[in-house]
């Protein structure tokens, strides 16, 4: 089997910033991990994202681009690159030389039912500037074998559960969560293909309600949700969502949720309620797993809420599961998602399935991505 270095990049739902990371990988089990960073958006050009959501409201088609949004994709694009330029300046010798890209862009607009689905992000441009193929638009085959576009990660998910160390290594069936701004799962048996969906909100209507009430992009360690309370009637309403009684596949767009729900608490009080949510989101996704898991991975930025992970690991104990961050089992849990966009890209270029029907809904297991040469 062939041995591919590639570098993943990522910006996700929270638009806080660029996931980059290095491996080297069969695109099936064995993976090398390598350095990794993140580097934030400056706020100006954060808020400049989040207004193109509204922008995004307006495309019918997944190449127009409206408004501003034309720009915006070619800024989205060289910041991207100059990360990349940067990280390769700075590796060791021995990851200098990558193969390929594997670019996520920056989602504005996600609507499954619509088979539409939209990520800024030029892959032209970008292996242009940085003299690198780059593997890029890996949700749209997806979509044209009617899946839901997402999640994508969950292939990488089940090659680490397949190399988690022991004791955690026998512990089947695992979950992997990522919690971003959207938290998905991914369900890996013993035997099988994983299952996968979106199963709720994750940091981003925290995120929306500290900066709001706030002042503040994120709730850093769960600072000020620890000043709080959980508002169990609030939280009650948002778990009523019917999206929690589909079973998967299934998967949400950033605004599917919103903050109505949560008018008039605290500042605190809205923080470390939202972060209850994030957490009985993912445990309502049990309901429609094959059997309840062992063991819980926790990644993303949310594993850094000990609010968050602190309610999955009570709900979890109730069924006699151990709840485990990434870092327990060696894993970087803020890489995770950047390490999924290489390990993605791979498979691509091998011509290897990135989604499954119990991962998106997809017909058949389907491979995709649009390569770009430099």
């Amino acid at each position: 089997m062939a041995f591919l270095t590639a570098i993943g990049l990522m910006s996700g739902t929270s638009m806080d910033g660029i996931d980059i990371a290095i491996l080297r990988t069969d695109g099936v089990n064995a993976i090398e991990f390598g350095p990794s960073s993140a580097i934030a958006y400056e706020a100006a050009f954060r808020r400049r994202i989040e207004a193109s959501l509204e922008t995004a409201k307006a495309i019918v088609r997944r190449k127009d681009r409206p408004g501003d949004l034309a720009d915006l994709e070619r800024q989205i694009t060289l910041r991207h690159a100059a990360v990349v330029r940067d990280f390769v300046a700075g590796l060791p010798a021995e990851w200098r030389k990558p193969d390929l890209i594997g670019f996520h862009g920056q989602t504005v607009l996600h609507r499954p039912h619509l088979g539409l689905t939209v990520q800024l992000g030029d892959g032209g441009l970008l292996a242009r500037e940085t003299g690198i193929p780059v593997v890029y638009d890996m949700r749209a085959a997806d979509m044209a074998q009617g899946g839901q576009g997402a999640p994508l990660v969950p292939a990488y998910h089940a090659a680490l559960a397949r190399s988690l160390p022991e004791p955690y290594g026998a512990m089947k069936p695992a979950v992997f969560v990522n919690v971003g701004g959207i938290s998905n799962i991914t369900y890996v048996p013993e035997k099988g293909d994983p299952v996968a969906f979106d199963s709720g909100p994750g940091n981003t209507l925290i995120d929306q309600w500290v900066s709001r009430e706030g002042g503040v992009p994120f709730d850093a360690g769960g600072a000020i949700a620890s000043e709080g309370g959980v508002v169990t009637e609030v939280a009650a309403r948002y778990l009523d969502n019917p999206f929690f009684d589909e079973s998967g596949p299934k998967s949400l767009d950033r605004n599917d949720f919103t903050l109505a729900l949560a008018e008039r608490l605290e500042l605190a009080d809205g923080a470390r309620t939202l972060a209850n949510v994030s957490a009985e989101a993912i445990l309502k996704s049990v309901e429609h797993l094959p059997e309840v898991p062992k063991l819980w991975v926790v990644c993303g930025g949310g594993r850094k809420n000990p609010h968050i992970v602190g309610d999955l690991r009570a709900g979890a104990e109730r069924t006699g599961a151990k709840v485990i961050v990434a870092e327990d089992a060696g894993l970087d849990g803020d890489a995770t998602e950047a390490e999924a966009w290489a390990f993605l890209a791979v498979r691509s270029a091998l011509g290897l399935p990135l989604t499954f029907p119990t991962t998106t809904g997809c017909s058949r297991p389907v491979t995709g991505g649009v390569r770009a040469e430099p």
